[in-house]
């Protein structure tokens, strides 16, 4: 029996293996909205069989956006699309989820492929950023954000708890939060981004502040008995590794305490400067730390693109999802890849059946 498709079972989803395609960032969209190519792009990663389907960064406001091409959910007009979306991945067997967030300073970019900088001042689709204090991320996001008022703070705390709202409207059945990579949520907890003198800086306690608010607000409207989860960067690889990554597993037990449901662990990525060890499953043991440490389930990507690395992390007891991304993106159909590797019985059938029966009946 294979420990990768082994059913996984949280709140009242249960899903039908430990594989989840997490959030990448599709910049297709206009105003917020979804379009063909992300009603293909989901429908597809979900018919290939993984247990879970997250869907991209999606702004809680339009501030909030990485770029002007990024998914939104800050008014009901967004609900719609996303609802097909959401119910496309649910007909094929998937568990619908989707991840909302702020970019703080890393907002009002490019497309990654178009320069993945900092919009020009005086470009008519760029917008002013907000942070925790006026600090530029650096290198080609040198924009220099608007320090955050209290007022600032409450209403993204309440932008985010609307969202999840309209994420609950759509359809979708797992929610996750995105406090990692360095936007908004990450850079509120960074010594690299927040050098705020009130209650929302300083000491660790101040700095998970705006991370336990939001958190709190989006448990007050998100179903009890649906997974309310997070992505979250751990670590920075910055020299002080140690000392962020007991603050960040202290915080983790208050996220659990608070009404979390699973972490996924991932980097800080708040300083240009890290100095990232990049390897296959490098996360794990991290990932274990956390998961031992905080007492909650974990999910983690970077590097589990082979299917026995990944069925080594859930046997292991490193992970309890394993979020295969960009092997999804050259293979929709990598569960299917992964079962025949590990040979699990009958793996056609983890595609659907159109597929499913023929793969079956000529298999040589």
């Amino acid at each position: 029996m294979s420990a990768l498709f082994s059913r996984f079972k949280l709140k009242d989803i249960e899903l039908r293996n430990r594989i989840a395609v997490p959030p990448m960032c599709q910049y297709s969209a206009v105003d917020g909205l979804t379009n063909d190519w992300h009603l293909a792009h989901y429908t597809a990663l979900a018919r290939g069989g993984a247990g879970l389907v997250i869907v991209e960064a999606t702004g809680v406001s339009p501030e909030g956006r990485i770029t002007p091409a990024c998914l939104g959910l800050w008014s009901d007009e967004h609900i719609a699309g996303l609802a097909q979306i959401a119910a496309a991945i649910k007909k094929a067997g998937a568990v619908p989820g989707i991840q909302i967030g702020h970019a703080g300073r890393k907002a009002s970019a490019n497309r990654p492929w178009e320069g993945d900088d900092h919009m020009a001042a005086g470009d008519p689709r760029g917008w002013p950023t907000i942070s925790p204090s006026p600090i530029a991320f650096g290198g080609e996001l040198d924009k220099v954000p608007q320090e955050m008022s209290v007022a600032d703070i409450q209403r993204v705390t309440a932008d985010f708890a609307a969202a999840a709202t309209r994420a609950r409207a759509a359809g979708f059945e797992w929610l996750e939060l995105h406090f990692a990579h360095g936007y908004l949520a990450q850079s509120f907890f960074s010594v690299h981004a927040n050098q705020r003198s009130d209650h929302y800086g300083g000491s660790a306690e101040n700095r998970s502040r705006f991370l336990l608010e939001t958190l709190a607000a989006v448990r007050s409207v998100w179903p009890e008995n649906l997974p309310l989860t997070a992505r979250f960067g751990v670590l920075e690889y910055d020299g002080r590794d140690e000392e962020t990554l007991a603050e960040s597993i202290q915080l983790t037990s208050q996220f659990r305490r608070n009404g979390l449901d699973l972490l996924s662990v991932s980097i800080g990525f708040s300083t240009p400067n890290a100095n990232i060890p990049w390897a296959p499953a490098f996360l794990a043991p991290i990932a274990e730390r956390v998961r031992n440490q905080a007492d909650l389930p974990v999910a983690s990507a970077w590097g589990f693109s082979t299917p026995q690395l990944a069925e080594q992390a859930i046997a292991n007891s490193q992970l309890d999802l394993v979020m295969i991304g960009r092997p999804h993106l050259a293979n929709p159909h990598w569960p299917y890849f992964a079962a025949k590797e590990l040979g699990v019985e009958k793996s056609a059938w983890i595609l659907p059946a159109p597929y499913a029966h023929w793969l079956e009946r000529y298999r040589t």
